[in-house]
């Protein structure tokens, strides 16, 4: 009752403070000054309670709840950091002014240094609002030489440090020549000291300070691995307890900043491997002095950090081995062997010496991660160190990427962070695959199963990566593999209801519980072609798939395929742009002839044909540009494909870039095995589809036929006339029919008068144009040099005044036979 009461009173003040939020949902100007002057009074009192608490947070919320930048009075934000700064504030209140500046930056009225800070915890506060400032006043240097004095002052009695390592970390990432070589060397002592040497005991636990408390404290113990067993090495990230020491927790946030900070050190820079002659020599003599070497504490700072380094991740390894006792535990065993393997390539790629001592852990890894489903995100990370060292180390890194590529996307398709970690590991190892991108290549069925159930997350992945998985030989498989990817999907959905293992986890789309085809599916006459579809590698052939298109059609409309195919029409743009770079003559004809295969092919989700169309129509015309004799060689799948009258209405875009196709490149100016047969072939094919679509009755099965469909078929059919004069008579007939048509549309015609008016005034520029067949030619079938941009820039020469000659001509000619 009391709580109700509190609440009701608590809402009644932020009504009466923010009258017009409780009324518009929105604080406005006047009121937000208003709201600051009370936090100004609160701040400016001796202490600081539970009010100045409460009204930080609001105004927190209201700076940060908005993308509109707040402005907020000098005076509270003087008062912000000066509480920011003050020794003895509350902690509480120190993170809210610095939440509250920090959702402020850049600012310009901001007065903040670090420069007299010497808490730790307090500096990274003021660092945090400093480094979010941008470097315009070289905010970044002056927190970096800040960190690193109070890193250097420290006594082992003066304040944690657990504060300030991030800081140093962000530091070294924005700007890290701001680091001088005595810091840099300081630094990489620390770490030695807290990845290696921290304590191995158990801290103790913060008591309440009561009378009883002190005296019956138990002793801390050892602390212990994963499985519970007591520690009898040092002290890592995985060895557990139940409360830690200072330089314990140290040494989890050196591992955690270890890597950035060797490729900062590295004297090649942070992503330059070691690939000279030094490291041949290394690579067979070093690695056997390296077991007797001079003793570790001899060696510089930078060079004692990489072999400490290399003990921890040996020592990771070996827990990792550990069955742990907790969920929690085991995930961090995941990703510490990860960040191990990660730590060791960057280590081997600095200095060689390490990679014989490296080789044969790795290879015992592998060999136990392979058979161990729960950790394969710790194989990329392996390939990769394979792929970058596999040629110094004399070792083949075929098998290892042959099971990566084989089992991992047709396993684990469905988990989310290991696709897209699995595809950037493809795409950011190019440079290295070598001869090993063939393996890559074949493999393009198992990537694609990663992006036909992640779609929206892989997409731009993918098209980065698809100019490389490309090629001559699976540039047409590809294709059809890209054209039936939200099949794919429909497909992988299915298998993961029937398959007994994913039973326990509903990883398919529960929308639909029981769809009818999965008893279906069992039939032997589909089996083959689900095989095909959700086959490993690439085989080489191409299947029908309309029978499974039928099939699946019940999942279709799940909301994962309608994903999927949102982004076939992105991924075929790539495809095609990446294609084009080095397709010859047969290619190009065996993508156009497909084209037209597989637009009346496609799984039928909701408008995936129609923007499929639009990006294969496109991509046509792309084609016919780079190899016009495509048309000649190609006359006969192009005469079956506008034979069917049915494909003006579910195939226009595709039609359309045909015809227009035909218009353009049968000519004998672009192949000399060009016939006026062809042409007359090409002619009346196409006047008998024109006569079909104008003089059919628009339905509701068979709707009208689009004005832009007409006119490029009249367009064409001119175009021809003029390279086969005798066919001049027949199409100037049919154009001044369609223009009477148009003029003089039937009742029973839908056509508006917009479209009817284009008609019209497309037959009749046509008509002009054909009363002088030689200057028809001639504008109609223009020669190359006519394609030069000068010839259009050219007054004397350009087309308009080509057309303004017939024109006048024609006009001429009318009035002589008039008079």
């Amino acid at each position: 009752m009391r709580a109700s009461k509190q609440k009701k009173t608590k809402h009644h003040e932020e009504v009466q403070l923010f009258p017009q939020t409780a009324r518009h949902g929105g604080i406005q100007d006047e009121e937000l000054q208003k709201f600051c002057s009370r936090v100004v009074k609160l701040l400016q009192k001796e202490e600081l309670g539970p009010d100045a608490v409460d009204a930080l947070q609001r105004l927190f919320l209201i700076v940060s709840a908005t993308k509109y930048k707040r402005k907020l009075e000098k005076t509270c934000v003087d008062l912000l950091q000066t509480t920011l700064c003050a020794p003895k504030c509350p902690e509480q209140l120190q993170l809210l002014c610095t939440a509250i500046l920090r959702e402020r930056s850049p600012s310009d009225d901001l007065n903040l240094s670090c420069d007299h800070v010497q808490n730790s915890r307090q500096l990274s506060l003021v660092a945090s609002v400093l480094l979010a400032q941008g470097d315009k006043k070289e905010e970044v240097r002056s927190v970096g030489q800040r960190a690193f004095r109070v890193l250097e002052s420290r006594q082992p009695e003066g304040p944690s440090l657990r504060h300030l390592l991030p800081v140093v970390s962000k530091v070294t990432h924005l700007a890290p020549h701001t680091l001088h070589e005595d810091q840099t060397n300081l630094l990489s002592k620390r770490l030695v000291d807290w990845l290696r040497y921290a304590s191995v005991q158990q801290g103790v636990p913060h008591t309440s300070g009561g009378f009883f408390s002190a005296p019956r404290a138990r002793q801390p113990g050892p602390v212990t691995e994963v499985d519970g067993a007591v520690a009898t090495d040092f002290f890592t990230v995985l060895s557990t307890g139940q409360h830690f020491t200072e330089d314990q927790w140290l040494n989890v946030q050196a591992f955690s900043m270890l890597r950035a900070w060797l490729l900062h050190t590295s004297p090649r820079g942070p992503s330059s491997p070691d690939t000279d002659d030094k490291s041949e020599l290394e690579g067979s003599t070093l690695s056997v002095l390296s077991a007797t070497s001079t003793a570790s504490h001899l060696l510089p700072p930078q060079e004692r950090l990489r072999e400490k380094a290399f003990e921890y991740c040996q020592r990771l390894i070996e827990q990792s081995t550990r069955r742990a006792l907790r969920k929690g535990d085991s995930d961090l065993q995941k990703a510490c062997l990860v960040e191990a393997v990660l730590l060791l390539d960057v280590l081997c790629r600095q200095d060689p010496s390490f990679l014989y001592r490296t080789l044969s852990c790795l290879k015992a890894l592998h060999a136990r991660l392979c058979g161990d489903p729960a950790r394969v995100r710790a194989l990329l990370p392996i390939a990769q160190f394979f792929l970058n060292h596999g040629e110094a180390a004399a070792v083949d890194s075929e098998a290892i990427l042959q099971h990566l590529f084989t089992r991992i996307p047709c396993e684990l398709f469905h988990s989310p962070m290991l696709a897209f970690e699995f595809v950037c590991f493809c795409r950011d190892s190019l440079p290295v695959f070598g001869r090993n991108l063939d393996i890559l290549r074949r493999s393009f069925p198992n990537l694609f199963k990663l992006l036909a159930w992640n779609s929206p997350a892989l997409t731009s992945e993918f098209v980065a990566l698809l100019p490389s998985l490309v090629d001559s030989g699976t540039a047409v498989e590809m294709l059809h593999a890209l054209l039936d990817l939200p099949c794919l999907t429909a497909a992988l959905d299915l298998q993961l209801r029937l398959s007994p293992a994913a039973a326990e986890r509903l990883l398919w789309d529960v929308s639909l519980r029981n769809p009818s085809c999965l008893e279906a599916s069992r039939d032997p006459q589909f089996q083959g072609l689900l095989q095909h579809l959700l086959r490993a590698t690439a085989s080489g052939t191409t299947e029908r798939l309309a029978p499974l298109h039928q099939l699946l059609q019940p999942l279709a409309s799940l909301t994962r395929v309608v994903q999927c195919a949102e982004a076939v029409p992105t991924l075929l743009q790539a495809f095609f742009s990446a294609v084009t770079q080095f397709a010859d003559g047969a290619l190009t004809n065996q993508l156009a002839l497909l084209l037209l295969e597989r637009s009346d092919s496609l799984y039928q989700v909701p408008q995936y044909e129609a923007h499929v169309h639009r990006v294969l129509s496109s991509q046509f015309l792309v084609l016919c540009a780079r190899h016009p004799s495509l048309v000649v060689e190609l006359a006969k799948e192009l005469l079956e494909f506008v034979g069917s009258v049915s494909s003006v209405h579910s195939r226009e875009a595709m039609l359309t870039a045909v015809v227009w196709a035909v218009g353009e490149y049968l000519s004998v100016s672009w192949d000399r095995r060009c016939t006026v047969e062809q042409i007359n072939r090409f002619f009346e094919a196409l006047e008998a589809l024109l006569f079909e679509v104008t003089q059919s009755r628009p339905s509701a099965t068979l709707p009208k036929c689009p004005p832009r469909v007409i006119t490029v078929l009249m367009t064409t059919l001119t175009k021809l006339a003029s390279r086969s004069q005798d066919l001049i008579p027949r199409v100037s007939l049919f154009l001044s029919k369609m223009r009477s048509l148009a003029q003089n549309p039937a009742p029973s015609s839908d056509r508006c008068g917009e479209d009817a008016g284009a008609v019209c005034t497309r037959a009749a520029e046509l008509l002009t144009l054909l009363k002088m067949p030689s200057v028809a030619q001639f504008v109609l079938t223009p020669s190359a040099e006519v394609s030069e941009p000068r010839y259009h820039r050219d007054t004397n020469t350009a087309l308009p005044l080509a057309l303004r000659t017939v024109s006048r001509l024609v006009e001429k000619e009318a009035g002589l036979l008039l008079g």
